[in-house]
């Protein structure tokens, strides 16, 4: 007779790894850096370099990175300098180049604040891992890219490389997200209205900069299906509707003014009420990126990426419509052209 018992993070990731090719009891997974103009890169590094023996992320050790920057950005350029000196005070190197980072490191946190150059700067991983036989996993922070084009072009690289990769806002996995769907409290969702700070940022499309945030908290919730969109967009506030194709109705109010703060209300087949707020921060989001450079496998599906980038876009287009609905199956038709002609 067997007994079933709940199994640690630790010990599922020690047997994934062990499939992966790589021991638990080997040094640990060399990860190198790409864009040091957010905060995320002293957080991140932070939080891996000083892990306790018995964390996962003990297993991973970063080493080196290049600062990028983007001169057109003051949230970047007038902190890279700063960001660069932290890590290397860290004791991690500091490289010239993409392609001097890469033979250093086993994985990749691509994870500068600006998402133009994501594409370009992904691309030297996606053609080291080309004939490559053992594939440097890439972690690209929010927002995956600045168009849905550029969205698509960064999966159909990683595809054709076979280069393991997924995007993600740390808002998917705090605990109180997560326990929405997990642990049914309100039974089936039928409806979310999820709220972030949403900062503009003019080189982005409006919700791409921070209002991602909320957003990704909205499909977590109500998972993906959105079929069309509609916005309405003041100086304070912006309110993004979308109709799923099973007729559920999911809303993103993003808050420029006024209390600021992230969440969801739900509306379920048990019960309606605010998801709860227990602690969350980074480190949910590390151990599924430590998790993922070990095992190679995305949890964040590209279509679900993809779909919210795709709800972002039609925000932008829905507002300069005044309003009017934006189907994401037309939206989509034309950013695959795009991606195809760049």
């Amino acid at each position: 007779m067997f007994t079933l018992r709940r199994l640690s993070f630790s010990t599922v990731l020690g047997v994934a790894c062990q499939f992966a090719g790589w021991s638990s009891a080997a040094e640990p997974m060399k990860v190198g850096i790409i864009g040091l103009d957010t905060s995320h890169v002293v957080a991140f590094t932070t939080a891996i370099q000083k892990a306790s023996a018995e964390s996962p992320l003990s297993r991973l050790k970063v080493v080196a990175a290049f600062p990028g920057g983007s001169p057109d950005v003051e949230s970047s350029h007038t902190r890279v300098e700063g960001f660069t000196e932290t890590l290397r005070e860290q004791g991690v190197e500091i490289v010239d180049s993409i392609e001097a980072l890469l033979p250093k490191v086993d994985a990749v946190l691509l994870e500068s604040v600006d998402g133009r150059p994501h594409l370009a700067q992904a691309t030297p991983v996606f053609e080291a891992n080309r004939n490559a036989k053992v594939k440097k996993p890439l972690f690209i922070d929010k927002p995956i890219a600045a168009s849905l084009a550029d969205t698509l072009k960064i999966f159909r690289l990683a595809e054709e490389t076979g280069t393991p990769c997924f995007s993600s806002s740390s808002l998917r996995y705090y605990p109180g997200i997560v326990a929405v769907n997990a642990e049914q409290k309100f039974g089936d969702v039928v409806g979310c209205v999820a709220f972030s700070p949403c900062s503009l940022e003019e080189h982005h499309p409006d919700l791409y900069w921070y209002g991602v945030h909320g957003v990704e908290i909205l499909f977590t919730i109500m998972g993906p299906g959105c079929e069309s969109v509609t916005c309405t967009a003041t100086s304070d506030t912006h309110v993004v509707t979308g109709v799923w194709k099973d007729g559920r109705v999911g809303t993103f109010r993003g808050i420029r003014s006024g209390k600021t703060g992230y969440g969801a209300l739900i509306f379920g087949t048990k019960a309606n009420g605010q998801a709860e707020d227990r602690k969350g921060g980074y480190e949910p989001l590390l151990l599924e990126v430590a998790k993922f450079f070990t095992t190679g496998k995305p949890p964040v599906a590209p279509e679900v990426t993809t779909e919210i980038m795709a709800f972002m876009e039609a925000a932008d287009e829905s507002k300069r419509l005044e309003g009017k609905r934006v189907s994401i199956a037309e939206l989509m038709k034309k950013a695959k052209v795009a991606a195809k002609s760049n």
